[in-house]
């Protein structure tokens, strides 16, 4: 079983940055890449950005050049730096995690933090 904690989300004006933090914890054995993934209301959940274990990183187009996912092995945390927030990037946002643990190839879902941007 693993266990994600996410933090960062919060309220910020239009043109702001927030960071959003998840640690994966529990029997990982490797990862094979974390992300994040965001739901807006009455929208279907879409990829923002993901990290691989070779840290090669895949971004929405919506989010180049202005999200940056980052990773800190050695605490199993993975990072997005979100800048220049657009009222569109409003939405809940979920850590994804996938990797080998007990038991096996396992995909995870963190609790979602809600990201608001106003104009």
């Amino acid at each position: 079983q693993v266990q994600l904690v996410e933090s960062g989300g919060g309220s910020v004006q239009a043109g702001g940055s927030l960071r959003l933090a998840c640690a994966a914890s529990g029997s990982i054995f490797s990862i094979n890449f974390m992300g994040w993934y965001r739901q807006a209301p009455g929208k279907q959940r879409e990829l923002v950005a993901i990290i691989t274990g070779g840290d090669t990183t895949n971004y929405a187009d919506s989010v180049k050049g202005r999200f940056t996912i980052s990773r800190d092995n050695a605490k199993n945390t993975v990072y997005l730096q979100m800048n220049s927030l657009k009222p569109e990037d409003t939405a809940v946002y979920y850590c994804n995690f996938n990797g080998a643990v007990a038991g096996g190839w396992r995909g995870y879902w963190g609790q979602g933090t809600q990201v608001t941007v106003s104009s």
